[in-house]
């Protein structure tokens, strides 16, 4: 939705309804609070800079206090250091690399001098999504989320991480992008619209922001963050949205930029609709409280782009990655990528999330394994064009894990883990045909 989409009256309703349990006072009290927080927020980032983000080593995640966790939780993101090992990093950078000149029908933008890639299943990406350095730190990620009932929810289990299929981009130097401007990606109107993932909200939208807490899990188990089929909107619950570094890329490199501020982000962008500001939202006065007035006459959800409103001076660059290096941010973290790339070598990264086993998890990843083995994009994606031939995707035996061991002590199948075990596979009628088909194309016919 861009700037000039004419939202239709409805949406007026659905802010009467969001709001409707609590009183205009004290949700201007409310947003009064979130914009002193935000003002003195964003001088402690600004001050701090990439810096602000934490960093923590793979090899010492089992390590860190329970301080140091409280620190990573509130800021929402989080770096870390060596996941994997920078060779293999490394080469399979350098394999992608050979993948896209071997494939050069593949579909990416800019379609001039194509940098991000609308491709899944290449081999290095299989490798890496199943890497169980990967699979450990997206479970301790899954971990940090809680039920604060205490309830046993049937079919969850953070211990055991998902897989869910994304791109990749080798971004060059120079160039302007501006197709990443700070967003979230857990979801756009659905935050409001779907009564269920606005439960995970509720604390916000009834004037008690600094209750929030955007790690409780039950409501978000059956929100629906896409109710419109977008292309690329994610329907899987990820707990983290990531990527794996490839490169080194440093900040004004064209990095990843984060609000690094999960609690405060929430509270701003989804009670940012009810409010209209009263001076330009260029003017430095802008967080000044008296320069607001509760508003809910228009049918416009302008959270739904967290831009303006000094939002931008409160994010800030990741800090500078390494090749095996890993960042993640939580799924409500606002985020953009940087317009401008400074260096002097590509920007490489995998976009690998973190995504627990849940049923409607479960349920997708089934479905993406179908995908996989007809050669085709994951069900969230486009489809492929028809007729579209890649050479050199990956296969199931490129899946690095065996087994994994969970937090909770207990071993589960690597494959099962990717959704396409070997057990399962045998009760696909096409898949003997397909592994016959696939064989063609599976040895890559390029050098690294």
């Amino acid at each position: 939705m861009s700037d000039s989409y004419v939202w239709p009256s409805r949406f007026v309703d659905l802010k009467r309804e969001v709001v409707s349990g609590t009183t205009q006072e004290r949700l201007t009290a409310s947003w009064n609070d979130i914009l002193e927080e935000l003002a003195s927020r964003t001088v402690e980032i600004a001050k701090a800079g990439p810096d602000f983000v934490p960093q923590v080593k793979f090899a010492d995640l089992d390590k860190l206090t329970p301080e140091e966790i409280e620190v990573i939780k509130r800021k929402g993101s989080v770096v870390i250091r060596g996941v994997v090992d920078n060779q293999t990093a490394s080469n399979w950078k350098a394999e992608l690399d050979a993948f896209v000149k071997a494939n050069p029908h593949a579909e990416g933008f800019p379609e001039e001098d194509k940098q991000f890639f609308h491709l899944y299943w290449t081999r290095p990406q299989v490798e890496a999504r199943s890497h169980p350095n990967l699979l450990k730190a997206s479970a301790w990620l899954n971990n940090l989320y809680h039920v604060n009932s205490g309830k046993k929810l049937d079919g969850v289990d953070l211990s055991v991480p998902l897989t869910y299929a994304d791109r990749f981009r080798i971004r060059h130097p120079g160039g302007h992008w501006g197709r990443f401007p700070p967003h979230v990606d857990g979801g756009a109107i659905e935050r409001w619209e779907d009564k269920t993932f606005r439960r995970c909200f509720e604390d916000i939208f009834s004037g008690s922001w600094r209750q929030h807490d955007p790690y409780e899990l039950e409501h978000r188990l059956d929100a629906r963050s896409s109710m419109y089929g977008r292309a690329g909107q994610a329907t899987v619950f990820r707990t983290f949205q990531g990527w794996l570094a490839m490169s080194e890329t440093a900040p004004t490199q064209g990095t990843l930029r984060v609000f690094p501020d999960v609690q405060l982000s929430n509270a701003y962008t989804l009670l940012r609709p009810f409010f209209s500001p009263t001076v330009p939202e260029d003017s430095p006065y802008i967080l000044d409280p008296k320069n607001w007035k509760f508003d809910i006459s228009k049918p416009d959800f302008p959270g739904i782009f967290p831009v303006g409103s000094g939002l931008e001076e409160t994010m800030t660059s990741i800090p500078k990655v390494n090749p095996g290096d890993m960042v993640f941010w939580h799924c409500d973290v606002v985020h953009s990528v940087e317009e401008e790339h400074t260096g002097t070598t590509d920007s490489a990264v995998m976009y690998i999330g973190a995504v627990p086993k849940t049923p409607l998890n479960s349920e997708y990843v089934m479905k993406q394994a179908t995908t996989f083995l007809a050669g085709q994009n994951p069900p969230d994606f486009a489809k492929l064009p028809k007729g579209t031939t890649l050479v050199g995707l990956g296969t199931n035996g490129d899946s690095e894990s065996t087994d994994w061991q969970g937090c909770n002590g207990a071993s589960y199948p690597g494959r099962l883990i990717l959704a396409f075990s070997s057990s399962w596979l045998s009760y696909v009628p096409a898949y003997q045909t397909f592994v016959e088909k696939r064989a063609k194309y599976s040895a890559p016919p390029y050098g690294v």
